[in-house]
């Protein structure tokens, strides 16, 4: 399974995509099947995705001295509190919640819920890191230098995070979608 960890993978295998072959991505929101559970599960994705984007802009404006210390400061803190808020409460849900309901419905994609269930636990220490560079920006706030290295550490971090858990937030919409689409949402919500 080591290569299927998050820091390895490309994207799930195929034998773990087999629903996806019946319910492909383009065709979900005309699924009569994609219910407000579906929408709002995808919501929460895409609000994690606007909150990283708003972060490395902000956070890119700050480094090509586009916006103040303050403002730049203020939003690192608010966003990124409701970034790492958010993803654990979510991760929290899916693994103690739904991830339990969902791999009883089809035995073939089994594997895949042991995969994102690692992947939160992979995230896990990725946040952490992700929390001391936004705290370390916070920190040095009252020196313009000092706060200019502290964004750029900060950034990069942003990227590496960025790029995992989009992969993450990916596989986990192509796994779970599909499933619902196929048996239902009755018990889950």
């Amino acid at each position: 399974m080591d290569n299927l960890r998050l820091f390895e993978r490309e994207r799930l295998p195929d034998a773990l995509r087999v629903l996806l072959a019946d319910y492909p991505r383009a065709g979900w929101e005309t699924d009569p099947g994609f219910d407000g559970l579906i929408r709002f599960w995808l919501d929460r994705h895409i609000m994690f995705r606007r909150l990283m984007s708003e972060l490395r802009g902000g956070t890119e404006a700050l480094l090509d001295h586009k916006t103040d210390t303050q403002p730049y400061v203020a939003m690192t803190s608010r966003y990124g509190g409701m970034f790492v808020n958010g993803l654990h409460e979510h991760h929290t849900i899916e693994d103690s919640y739904y991830f339990p309901k969902l791999v009883t419905k089809d035995a073939r994609i089994e594997k895949g819920f042991a995969i994102l269930d690692q992947d939160h636990h992979d995230l896990d220490g990725l946040l952490s890191g992700f929390v001391d560079r936004a705290n370390e920006v916070i920190r040095v706030a009252d020196s313009r230098e000092k706060l200019q290295s502290a964004a750029g550490r900060f950034r990069d971090e942003l990227a590496h995070l960025e790029q995992l858990l989009d992969r993450h937030l990916i596989d986990e919409e192509e796994l779970i979608v599909p499933v619902i689409l196929r048996y239902g949402s009755a018990g889950l919500g």
